[in-house]
Parts: C-alpha cells; sequence; structure tokens
C-alpha cells in the first residue's frame, strides 16, 4: 500500500532491546531524527516493559511494544508448519517468518504517527536487510527505510565501545558478544567464538535446551492435529500457541532440538549459525509423520518438493509474493485429511515417532500384511513388475548393457 508523505524526519525503527538497536536510537538521533521505536512481541522473552523505558531512556520520542503473538502463530508459524519448511533441511526459519509481520506492523505505525521512514537494525552482510526491506517495499513502496547498523561503519567491538562511551544501558559484552534473536518458533545464536565453525558452543549459549546427557527418561507424548495445525497435546485440548509452548519446553528438557549448521546466506557467504528449536523441529517431525499416512502418494512427493521451494522463498524475504501465496493455497489444499494423532517418543537429544493413527488414514492393514489376513493379489504383480521394467530392458537390448562380454 502507498502511503501519504510523512514527516521525514520521523523514523519508526524496529526495536529488539539488543545492542544493535539500543545504539541505533541514539546514533539517529545524532543524524537529526525523531525515533518512534517500536517493539514487537512474537513470543520472545525478557520484559517488553523495561525494553520499552529503556528505547525512551536513550532519547525516543515514542516507544511502544505491540502484542503480535496471536498473528504470528496464525499467519507465519502454521503455514510454515504445513509446508514442514526447513531451509536446507534444518532450519526452521525463525527469524524470516518473524520479518515480514514486524515490517507490516512498522508500516502501520507510520501511518499512525505520521512518520516519512522506517529503520531496521540489520548488518549489511545478514539475511534480515533483504526481508525488512524487500517485505517494507511490498507493503509501503513510498517510506524511505533507513539501514543505521549497515551506514555507521562499526563493527561489533567498536559498536560496543560507543554504548559505553555514552553510557547507554546495554547488558551485551566483549565477552559475551553473542548476537540473539528469538520468538515463540525458536532461538537463533551468533558471533563470538561461534564464528569459528570447529569451535564447540559453549554451553552458556542455550537457553532453551538441556544438555543431552542430564535429560529425564524417555517419555511417550500425543499431539493432535486438526486440518494440520496443531489442537492437542497428551489429550488436553490446546490453542496451537500453547501447543507450542508446552511441547517446546518439554522435548527442551530432552536437549531436544540444537542446530549447529554452516548455512548459505542470501547475500552469497556461508555462516555457521546455532538454533535451538524444540517446539518447532518435534511439531514438524510429527506433523509430517502424520502427513506419510494421510497424503495420497503423488501428493506428497510433490509436496515434499515444493516445501523446499517455500523454504527458500521465505528465507530469502519473499514472504510477500504471488508465488508464496500461490504454494500456500497449494498447501491447504492438502491439510484437510492431516488430522489425527502422533505418538512421539522423547528421550536424550532425539525425538521420533513411534505410532499415528487418523480417520483419514491411507494405511490399509490387509493390504500391507504378511499374515493370514492378506489381501494383496500376488498373481498381479508379475505383470505389473514386467510392464514397469519394459522401458529399461528396451534401452539395455540395442547395446547388450547389463550384459557379460
Amino acid at each position: 500500500m502507498s502511503l501519504p508523505t510523512g514527516n521525514p524526519k520521523r523514523v519508526v525503527l524496529a526495536y529488539s532491546g539488543g545492542l544493535d538497536t539500543s545504539v541505533a536510537i541514539p546514533w539517529l538521533i545524532e543524524q537529526g531524527y525523531e525515533v518512534v521505536a517500536v517493539v514487537a512481541d512474537v513470543g520472545q522473552p525478557g520484559d517488553l516493559a523495561r525494553a520499552v523505558a529503556r528505547a525512551l531512556s536513550l532519547g525516543a520520542v515514542e516507544a511502544r511494544a505491540v502484542d503480535a503473538r496471536a498473528e504470528f502463530v496464525d499467519d507465519f508459524v502454521l503455514p510454515a508448519l504445513k509446508m514442514n519448511a526447513l531451509y536446507q533441511g534444518r532450519y526452521p526459519l525463525i527469524s524470516a517468518l518473524s520479518r515480514p509481520l514486524i515490517a507490516r506492523l512498522l508500516v502501520e505505525v507510520a501511518a499512525e504517527t505520521g512518520a516519512g521512514a522506517v529503520a531496521h537494525g540489520c548488518t549489511g552482510k545478514g539475511n534480515d536487510q533483504v526481508r525488512f526491506e524487500v517485505a517494507l517495499g511490498a507493503l509501503a513502496p513510498d517510506l524511505e527505510v533507513l539501514a543505521p547498523v549497515r551506514d555507521w561503519g562499526m563493527n561489533r567491538s567498536d559498536t560496543i565501545d560507543y554504548a559505553r562511551a555514552r553510557s547507554l544501558p546495554i547488558e551485551t559484552t566483549k565477552a559475551h558478544p553473542f548476537s540473539i534473536d528469538e520468538n515463540l518458533w525458536g532461538r537463533s545464536i551468533e558471533c563470538g567464538v561461534l564464528e569459528d565453525p570447529w569451535a564447540a558452543p559453549p554451553s552458556d549459549v542455550y537457553a532453551l535446551t538441556a544438555e543431552p546427557a542430564e535429560a529425564p527418561a524417555a517419555s511417550d507424548t500425543d499431539v493432535s492435529f486438526s486440518a494440520g495445525a496443531p489442537v492437542a497435546l497428551a489429550g488436553e485440548t490446546l490453542e496451537p500457541r500453547s501447543v507450542i509452548e508446552v511441547l517446546g519446553k518439554l522435548a527442551g528438557s530432552y536437549g531436544f532440538g540444537r542446530i549447529d549448521m554452516i548455512e548459505d546466506r542470501l547475500v552469497g557467504i556461508k555462516s555457521r549459525e546455532i538454533y535451538e528449536v524444540p517446539a518447532a523441529l518435534s511439531l514438524i517431525t510429527a506433523h509430517a509423520d502424520l502427513e506419510a499416512l494421510t497424503l495420497e502418494r503423488a501428493v506428497a512427493r510433490e509436496k515434499r518438493r515444493l516445501e523446499q521451494v517455500w523454504a527458500t522463498l521465505v528465507y530469502e524475504g519473499l514472504w510477500y509474493s504471488p508465488l508464496r501465496e500461490a504454494l500456500d493455497a497449494f498447501a491447504q489444499s492438502t491439510q484437510e485429511s492431516v488430522t489425527g494423532d502422533v505418538r512421539l517418543r522423547l528421550s536424550a537429544g532425539a525425538c521420533l515417532p513411534t505410532g499415528r493413527r487418523s480417520e483419514h488414514s491411507l494405511y490399509r492393514h490387509s493390504l500391507a500384511t504378511y499374515d493370514a489376513a492378506d489381501s494383496f493379489d500376488h498373481s498381479d504383480a508379475q505383470g505389473f513388475v514386467h510392464l514397469w521394467g519394459l522401458p529399461t530392458r528396451g534401452w539395455a537390448a540395442p547395446e547388450g548393457r547389463g550384459t557379460d562380454e
């Protein structure tokens, strides 16, 4: 959408309360801007009221927290779950899912406050700058977009020095320089010692998962889905957000959900990323298992292919795109039958499906069994195999391929 021209010196900043966006407020003020700070509540921990107060203490003319948790789950997390979305087959798109929502909130607050610009706290070699700016370009192309962290030319140590020199209230230190982003779907950690791909992550980078060696005895829990959305846990009916929160804590207590990977960033570099995603990985594991029971073979095969397309599309910042909308329509058409229960066994560092059931199950015991109840007509198999292999025999015959000289 296009916004009327606002105050060119008023900027709405996506504020997290971390090092970069905290420094961004006084830095923008020094450039002559009035700053309106917006904290989007997408399920991250911490006292958001404190973050709002910090933004005001840093000089923002206005600061607010927006509760976007329900919108985040309904409009972003559930579509990702229904597509079993894992970038490079591993990363559940934690930050990639929240950025288009935060961009939408920035546009709404800019319209309300008469701001002529919005700003984010992304660096010049990260993915999030693309996600924010492409989303903002789709939603409000007339808004100016500022990227102070990309523009100010300071490295992370310089930024810490800048904050210390001005007595800014930050918690990041050179001894603990991790950059952390968290929401309901999981937690990402980078920087510091993690930039050495050979170095094992120190134990203090983890917050959502226990050490697997300290996990309790293995246990089972049932996850129930209705049309692809999680609706109950261990027989207790819950809202999807509550399933995410409760299952995340349970799986995390077993040390499940840690990812240590080399990731291909959109800007063309490889980076070492640490993720904690106990809820995301356990729910995707259960959801994909239920789909294996309920989706017809050709649909399931094509959906698996399109899941990678969807994950890459969203990772690369193209949430607001016709292809993502078309893929979501395809995914939704497959989900009505994805209703049922999956039993998950949780043990040290692991989460494995051990049972599944659905009223839409395509599994037929009489066809699958090898006992006396077998109803499969074995006499059909010889003709099937003969016809199935006909193209291969035709290809091999002229050259005598596959035969000994």
